[in-house]
């Protein structure tokens, strides 16, 4: 009011009033004298009041009575034109505010009586409004009076008046509220004690208010008093009054005031002593009413209800809750129970719209929701309001479906107009649905025939009521249809949106306070620890009440909700709403999930999924689990049993897909519709958005969407995505282009939400992994018995969860391997294809995986992530097996270097192949072998090399593929190489292994077990790999066994120096005589079947065409092989304790090869036999080593560098083999073995021979074809070894041993011989030649006689013995010797020197003349130089010559040979010429008595033969054999 104070305005003020006192006495000059005398008087008292005061105004103010005295006289002349003036100029007066209380009093007196008088009514009302907003002069009475006169006004007969006055009312009622608000800001500063209100009937003891309130109370109390029909208390003189309008004015002052009622205790005693009776008790018709009944009960009509009273009471009623709920709490029960009733189905319909209007107001204040909850639903014997309210929301969308809008009696009106536009075009405009094309479709909701439409009626969130606010109305409106629905609608999607997003921001506020405390509390100081507690404590309290209200909201709205949207989903033609719908459900969903209520929870969810798929698909999940709690009890709301409905299958949506059910046995195809599709994508994200809260529902979730993605037909792609499949896959799925372009969409936000498991917490992710687990085991139920295709959504799904969550791969690798080893394991093979693809792919990532800590600190976890690669080992399924080795194959490609401790897993994986399991599996397992073999030997630890020697030995043994077997020898001896190479550091690290191994066992109390225990851990490493070629010797096939057998001696050869010495002795008992042992048996009792070829075209040798020749073959190389080292090595050998046990197992071997039936064994053994004697190769003196004295067994010794095949540089080893030798030189005792042992080795040689000898020359007892014969070669080899052997035993050689010899040579020289060899050892006739074996008996002897010769006396007694053995093959001249029963043809003829062919026979005896011929050269060389030697002399060797000659001498002619005779002629005249003179010498010794007679019986044999000369003879032939015969006779004279 500034402007009214400054000088010009109060100047201008002065000069108004004056000029308007002027104009007042030129009017009433004529008239009215007195009035122009007030109003001159007027203007003096104005100049006088302006001159006297500074402050003007004031004075003024003073002194208004009298300045307004002439105005008011000018009204009372009731002229209109004076009355204007008047009017206006008072209301000057009045905005200038120097008008006083009492010109006040009388101004309204004045306007009074102008109203009485039906005078200026706007220009009155205009005034009072002036009169009262300006000041506040007005009080009481005075203001009562103005007030009644603006009511009074507003019932005259002029609508304009009656307008104005209304809206005059209206602010009037404002001002005089305001002004107490004003005046409770004035003295808010002075506290007052408030005095409790007495609840007497005196409604005027308001003594204790201030001048507003009081006004303010009196004007509200009759306002009450007035709508009630009572008469007013305070507004004296009202006349009449409208209800409509009563209740207009105590819904502003109710909605604009709030304060004033919770403020003061009278005015809240008003509300509850007043007001909400009063809106009972109008409420009453409403409540009684029922339409359709008859109204003839009710006596009176105003007992129908009446729609403005109606209207304004719910107005009224939801300012009061609204505004005064914590004061009303039991009023507002009744309230609500009253709104909700009036929803229904037999209420008028704008009854019902208004109501659903008014609960939506509530809707969307979910704070107040809250507070009916906590007030009504959470005390024991209360009204469950707010679960009334949703469920009563629920019930009236129904009851919209399932009751037609048809006009009944009582409200034709109201629905009349609605036929039209209503269900009687319904199936015209659901048809159109169908198309789908260019009719342009109205939203809405259609269900089993009833078309409701859809309305845009407000913002969401916000509640704009129509019907609410249709003040101007008497008659009902009509409602158009679908606009309730449309109403409830949002009723449900407000609450939701409302409940949800309250209850979230508390949680979220409660979940960072308890961050902040526990951070506080973690690290808080002394002090405030306690208060730390405290206020942790209060927190906890705080959040339990909380938590208590949000369960119990939920709780108490979930059923309701559930039923109306799950309806109005299924019916829902409009995406919009379809699409609000969802978001209702998913929110609901996840907030259950956040509050841990399940069944709730599940049901949304479940709802949802249900959405998904096409109507009655049977899928189990869904209707087992919660969805029978749900859909099979109808939840009972107000009395009305309300079902669940579910999908109706007619609901008319676009079919946008078409695919085949998944199941057992899928019956035709199933419709998918963009519903169906929605729902999905809703379903996904839900999945995505809130999985930490999904729990066990992941389980519905997944179902469903494994049943979507087949029906879609998805299939997984690598990584576990799923794209979509080949047309060929389900020749029944039909996609529209539509669905096409949106399946990338689909399955890429399928792959999003198994990535977003990554943010999920442990015990979450724990709940996806086993609802995709028994996803899957269902999927494998359904696979089992047929070769369909299976379900492998969850297996990819499993693939592509764990890929994702890699980070804290530990805590979820045991149930998801676990579950994918048992995928491989299916018999369907795309599953189990799968399921390897699946683990594989998760193991290689594992191991690529940059962990923290890295893998190669963490070797638990290594092994943990290799640990299902092993177990995939025991799967048979050959193509699991080939997926599980390419897996190990692209793991030592990536990752061999780092593999450390799982090395014994990985090759465990190559090892465990099965010779059954094929050949590419065998294959691919042995190119894995080969890389580690070529590439990884130095970076595993070296404890893992004896696996790598037991794999690639087993590889060895697999019979599938002879060059795999052949090439793994090979890597063995790579492997060896590699051994010897890397030996030191290699047998560093194993020692130091053993030591903790050993450690450990002794804690544990248990012995180190481990093979060839005794032995340093690097010769273990040895022995494992001889003990494995040992078993690759034997193996079934030759070309393996030979192959292993060459390895194993070359590598015993090459390496054997770096093994202990103690260690020799397992390599030659366990090692060398174990593999002897068992070829010895297979060769004895290998089959003589005769094989027709090798396997594909490749002809067999004769020499191996039964399995018996290939084992001899073998036997041979083995035999050969085990003497070499015997030989090469006895300088290591000899010194190990049992040497002379071994030499004899050597011995028994060799004698048993060597009298096998086979030529090539037999003769080899005898090869071997001389190597072991050393007479094969004698060493020459430099090569032996100087540090041993010499022993008499020559000792080979290698010294320097030794180089293995194939090693470039020569190793050198600490423990260097001079070393060892010069250790066993001088540290220790000599190794030089005493004499007698050495001797006893040689002896043990010579019974071998001995035996070897009488066993194979023993002529058979029975002959056939089969019989077995020595060969010539073999025989020669064996009398070849007599004479070195001999020079190491001849010092204990006696008589028996020559006994022993004698037969041998005699027993060898008769072993005829095969026809088929013949013509190669057979000298024709004409050469007198030796056979090679005739030679070495001669030889034999020749030692013999030599070593006799400069023998001991005690040996020459030996010579008689000699002559006999030697005269013995002398007789073969004339008489071949005889080999057993064998029937052998002799070579006819030898004059024609032509040779038969001999068919019949199979052997042949041989030529024996030049051997007979030779030994008789020996025996008569021998007699020279021995004639006079006592034995000879004793042992009557002269007549035994004699005797023996007499043979051949008498047969002449008849002998087989001329040449024997004449031989024969001239030995005995030598053997004579020296024999003589000795026997003449020794005549008294009676010792040649005997030979005289002898002598002369071979004269007369000889001069008068029987035999007759040949006819061929020549004259010159016969002259020499009588020039002969003259000589004999010449002898005998001498």
């Amino acid at each position: 009011m500034s402007g009214t104070n400054s000088p010009e305005a109060v100047k201008k003020l002065l000069e108004n009033m004056q000029s308007d006192l002027r104009a007042l006495s030129l009017e009433c000059k004529k008239k009215f004298p007195p009035v122009k005398e007030a109003a001159e008087s007027g203007i003096i008292k104005v100049k006088t009041i302006a001159a006297r005061n500074t402050e003007i105004l004031a004075a003024l103010r003073e002194h208004s009575s009298e300045v307004v005295q002439p105005f008011l006289m000018g009204c009372g002349t009731k002229e209109p034109k004076i009355t204007q003036l008047c009017l206006a100029a008072i209301q000057r007066l009045m905005s200038h505010e120097v008008v006083s209380e009492t010109a006040a009093g009388n101004i309204i007196n004045m306007l009074w009586q102008l109203m009485e008088n039906s005078l200026e009514e706007l220009k009155l009302l205009q005034t009072v409004l002036v009169l009262l907003t300006t000041n506040t002069v007005v009080h009481d009475e005075a203001l009562s009076k103005a007030i009644v006169l603006c009511f009074r006004l507003h019932f005259t007969k002029d609508n304009i008046t009656n307008n104005t006055a209304a809206a005059t009312v209206r602010q009037v009622v404002t001002v005089v509220f305001e002004r107490m608000v004003a005046e409770d800001e004035r003295h808010r500063d002075t506290i007052e004690q408030p005095v409790l209100v007495q609840g007497n009937s005196n409604r005027r003891s308001v003594s204790t208010l201030k001048p507003c309130a009081k006004d303010a109370y009196m004007l509200f109390q009759d306002l009450c008093q007035l709508v009630n029909a009572d008469a007013p208390y305070w507004l004296v003189g009202m006349t009449e009054m409208t209800r409509t309008f009563g209740l207009e004015l105590l819904e502003s002052v109710l909605n604009d005031f709030p304060q004033v009622f919770l403020q003061h205790q009278e005015f809240s005693f008003l509300l509850k002593e007043r007001v909400c009776p009063l809106v009972i008790k109008l409420f009453s018709p409403n409540i009684k009413f029922r339409q359709g009944s008859s109204t003839s009960s009710s006596p009176a009509p105003v007992e129908k209800p009446y729609f403005p009273i109606c209207m304004r009471l719910l107005r009224v009623v939801s300012v009061l809750i609204k505004q005064f709920y914590s004061l009303l709490v039991t009023e507002c029960e009744i309230f609500l129970s009253l709104l909700v009733k009036f929803l229904d189905a037999d209420k008028p319909q704008w009854l019902r719209a208004v109501a659903v209007e008014s609960i939506h107001r509530l809707c969307v204040q979910p704070q107040l929701l809250r507070s009916f909850c906590q007030s009504y639903d959470m005390k024991q014997h209360s009204t469950k309001v707010f679960r009334d309210i949703v469920n009563a929301l629920g019930s009236f969308i129904q009851s919209l479906f399932l009751v037609p809008p048809t006009g009944n009696p009582a409200t034709t009106n109201q629905t009349g107009n609605n036929n039209s536009g209503g269900p009687v075009s319904t199936p015209a405009s659901s048809g159109m649905l169908g198309i789908g094309g260019g009719v342009t479709l109205l939203p809405a909701f259609e269900y089993r025939g009833t078309w409701i439409p859809i309305l845009t009626i407000t913002v969401q969130g916000s509640a704009k009521a129509t019907y609410l606010e249709m003040l101007d109305k008497v008659e009902p409106p009509t409602i158009p249809e679908g606009y309730a629905m449309s109403v409830a609608f949002h009723c449900l999607l407000d609450l939701v949106r409302g409940i949800t997003s309250m209850i979230e921001g508390e949680l979220g506020e409660v979940e960072t306070e308890c961050q902040t405390t526990t951070e506080a509390a973690s690290s808080p100081t002394q002090s405030s620890e306690q208060q730390e507690l405290q206020s942790t404590s209060d927190q906890m309290d705080k959040e339990i009440v909380s938590r208590a209200v949000w369960e119990e909201m939920v709780n108490a709205c979930w059923c309701g909700l559930l039923a109306a949207l799950s309806l109005l989903l299924d019916a829902s033609t409009d995406e919009a709403a379809t699409e609000n719908i969802l978001k209702a459900e998913l929110t609901m969903a996840a907030l259950c999930g956040r509050l841990g209520l399940v069944t709730s929870r599940d049901a949304f969810i479940t709802a949802i999924c249900k959405g998904s798929l096409p109507p009655h698909y049977a899928l189990t999940v869904l209707n087992t689990t919660t969805a029978a709690t749900l859909s099979n009890k109808s939840y009972s709301i107000q009395g009305q049993s309300v079902m669940m409905i579910s999908p109706s299958s007619e609901s008319h949506q676009q079919v946008v897909a078409v695919g085949q059910p998944l199941a057992v046995q899928p019956q035709g195809t199933v419709m998918l519709t963009s519903k169906n599709i929605q729902c999905m994508r809703t379903l996904l994200n839900l999945a995505h958005c809130h999985g930490a809260v999904l729990g066990t529902s992941w389980q519905l979730v997944l179902a469903t969407l494994q049943h979507l993605v087949w029906i879609l037909g998805l299939k997984p792609s690598s990584g576990g995505a799923l794209k979509p499949g080949r047309a060929v896959e389900g020749p029944s799925t039909v996609l529209t282009t539509a669905v096409m372009t949106d399946l990338p969409v689909i399955s890429n936000i399928l792959s999003r939400l198994f990535e977003s498991s990554q943010y999920l917490d442990d015990v979450s992710l724990h709940h996806l992994i086993n609802a995709l687990c028994s996803l899957s085991l269902e999927a494998m139920d359904m696979a089992y018995g047929n070769n369909k295709e299976p379900s492998l959504f969850a297996v990819a799904k499993l693939l592509e969860t764990g890929l994702v969550n890699m980070h804290r791969i530990e805590i979820l690798w045991r149930p998801l391997t676990g579950h994918l080893l048992e995928v491989c394991q299916h018999p369907n093979s795309r599953m189990r294809e799968w399921g390897a693809e699946a683990l594989t792919s998760l193991i290689k990532a594992g191991l690529t995986f940059n962990h923290d800590p890295p893998l190669s600190q963490n070797q638990r976890l290594q092994l943990l992530l290799l640990n299902p690669l092993k177990e995939m080992s025991s799967i048979n399924h050959p193509d699991i097996r080939l997926k599980q080795l390419e897996c190990v194959l692209q793991i030592l490609q990536s990752q061999g270097d780092s593999l450390g401790p799982g090395w014994p897993l990985v090759l465990g994986v190559m090892g465990a192949i099965r010779n059954d399991q094929g050949e590419s599996l065998i294959r691919t397992a042995f190119q894995c072998l080969q890389l580690v073999v070529t590439d990884f030997l130095p970076t595993m630890p070296c404890t893992c090399l004896q696996i790598v020697v037991d794999v690639a030995g087993s590889f060895g043994l697999h019979n599938q593929e002879l060059n795999i077997s052949l090439t793994s020898i090979g890597l063995l001896w790579n492997i060896s190489d590699y051994f010897f190479q890397r030996g030191e550091i290699i047998e560093k690290e194993l020692n130091k292994e053993e030591a903790a191994q050993q450690k450990q066992a002794e804690e544990k109390g248990v012995v180190l077990n481990r093979p060839f225990h005794p032995a340093p851990p690097f010769d273990c490493l040895w022995l494992c790999l001889y003990a494995k070629l040992g078993e690759l010797c034997v193996d079934p096939r030759p070309a393996v066994r030979k192959s292993a057998g060459q390895t194993l001696f070359s590598t015993i050869g090459a390496h054997g120096t770096l093994l202990q010495h103690s260690t020799w002795h397992t390599v030659i008992w366990k090692v060398l005589f174990h593999l002897l042992d068992r070829v010895r048996e297979s060769s004895t009792t290998a089959d003589k079947e005769k094989i027709e070829s090798g396997g594909g075209n490749i002809l067999i040798h004769h020499s191996r065409d039964t399995a018996e020749k290939q084992w001899a073959e073998t036997w041979v190389l083995t035999l050969a092989g085990v003497a070499r080292i015997f030989n090469t090595r006895r300088y290591l050998l000899q010194p190990l304790g049992d040497f002379s046990r071994a030499w004899d197992v050597l011995l028994d071997h060799i004698q048993s090869a060597a009298l096998s039936k086979n030529n090539e064994v037999s003769l080899a053994a005898l090869k071997s036999f001389q190597e072991i004697l050393q007479i094969v190769s004698p060493v020459r003196d430099s090569d032996k080593p100087e540090t041993l004295p010499v022993v008499n067994v020559p000792v080979p010794v290698l010294i320097g560098s030794i180089s293995g095949p194939g090693l470039s540089r020569p190793f050198v080893r600490t423990d260097s083999i001079g070393e060892r030798l010069g250790r066993y030189s001088s540290s220790e005792p000599p190794v030089v073995t005493d004499e007698l042992e050495d001797l006893n080795l040689w002896w043990a040689a010579w019974n071998t021979w001995y035996r070897i000898g009488s066993e194979s020359t023993k002529p058979p007892i029975t002959f056939d074809k089969l019989t077995f014969i020595p060969s010539q070669p073999f025989l020669t080899a064996l009398i070849q070894i007599f004479p070195p052997l001999y020079q190491h035993i001849k010092t204990g050689f006696n008589m028996d041993d020559l006994q022993k010899l004698g037969v041998i040579l005699h027993s060898a020289v008769s072993v005829p011989i095969s026809s088929d060899a013949s013509p190669f050892i057979l000298p024709s006739y004409t050469e007198a030649v030796l056979t090679s074996l005739q030679e070495a008996v001669l030889t034999a002897l020749d030692v013999l006689q030599k070593a006799i010769c400069v023998g001991p006396e005690n040996m020459q007694i030996m010579y008689p013995a000699i002559f006999d053995q030697l005269l013995a093959f002398v007789e073969f001249s004339c008489k071949p010797p005889q080999y057993g029963q064998l029937e052998t043809k002799h070579i006819a003829n030898a004059k024609y020197n032509q040779i038969q062919l001999f068919a019949p026979a199979e052997w042949v005896a041989l030529n024996y003349v030049p051997f007979a011929e030779r030994s008789l050269e020996v025996v008569v060389d021998l007699y020279q130089k021995t004639a006079c030697h006592k034995a000879v002399v004793n042992e009557k060797v002269l007549q035994n010559i004699i005797k023996t000659l007499r043979v051949p001498l008498s047969l002449k002619y008849s002998c087989p040979s001329e040449s024997t005779w004449k031989l024969a002629v001239s030995s005995l005249l030598k053997v004579l010429s020296i024999g003589l003179p000795v026997a003449r010498q020794h005549a008294s010794s009676g010792k040649f008595d005997s030979m005289w007679p002898e002598l002369a019986n071979t004269f007369e044999d000889f001069l008068f033969t029987k035999s007759i000369p040949p006819d061929n003879l020549s004259i010159q032939e016969f002259q020499r054999n009588e020039s002969i015969d003259v000589e004999k006779q010449r002898l005998i004279f001498v």
